[in-house]
């Protein structure tokens, strides 16, 4: 087994790993110990027992977190005419149509979400090998195709987030910095745990949620009741 790092051991020091902590308080020991020289991401894994392999028991969609992720969202925008240039307003850093399909093609990603306009998607469809790997791939479904573009590019930038299940049944999901308040963390975490019970799929029976783990960019898991 791979030994971890000084600062990792440091990081569990005293740390009972088995334990579930309230969110609260998980909130607060991944802030006191985060002793790195950035601003961490704080992130939320769920396990689910889903069977991923059956279409009636995906969990996929989108989320506003009520205090915002605190990271700095690149949006695309799939549009033209009026729809283009209220993307534009709207803070899209790229906004095109075939054009901005052939960059991609040509291996640009410096983005993080792609927002498309329905009548836009005879240029996005071609990209699907590209970014369905990515999870970058507009979809109705995640609300990132839409007839109204800017309202959407707003969503994301301002907090907005898209989760999915990965192959073993698991959501991953950034929920904000070790920057923020406590409180405010907090708030985030709860709010997005609650919205995955909510869209429990009706296929699946049994325990639906069995495992949420809170953790920073460099630092150790702390599990959650569920």
């Amino acid at each position: 087994m791979k030994e971890r790092s000084k600062r990792y051991q440091k990081a569990v020091e005293g740390l009972d790993l088995a334990k579930a902590y309230a969110v609260p308080e998980a909130v607060k020991i991944l802030k006191e110990r985060s002793k790195v020289k950035f601003d961490e991401s704080v992130e939320l894994a769920i396990k689910l027992n889903i069977d991923p392999k059956q279409a009636d028991q995906l969990v996929r969609g989108t989320f506003s977190l009520p205090k915002g992720t605190g990271k700095q969202v690149k949006v695309i925008a799939f549009a033209d005419g009026q729809a283009a240039e209220e993307a534009k307003a709207a803070g899209a850093i790229e906004v095109g149509g075939e054009d901005l399909a052939k960059k991609i093609e040509g291996g640009w990603a410096a983005f993080d979400v792609a927002i498309a306009h329905p009548g836009m998607m005879r240029f996005v469809g071609k990209l699907g090998k590209i970014l369905g790997p990515q999870g970058k791939m507009p979809s109705p479904k995640s609300g990132t195709v839409t007839p109204d573009v800017a309202k959407a590019v707003r969503e994301f930038r301002g907090g907005k987030i898209e989760f999915r299940n990965d192959q073993f049944g698991n959501v991953h999901a950034l929920v904000g910095k070790v920057s923020f308040k406590e409180e405010d963390l907090a708030v985030n975490v709860e709010a997005l745990l609650e919205h995955i019970k909510a869209v429990r799929p009706a296929a699946v029976k049994g325990i639906y949620m069995s495992k949420a783990v809170l953790s920073t960019t460099m630092g150790p898991g702390i599990k959650l009741p569920v």
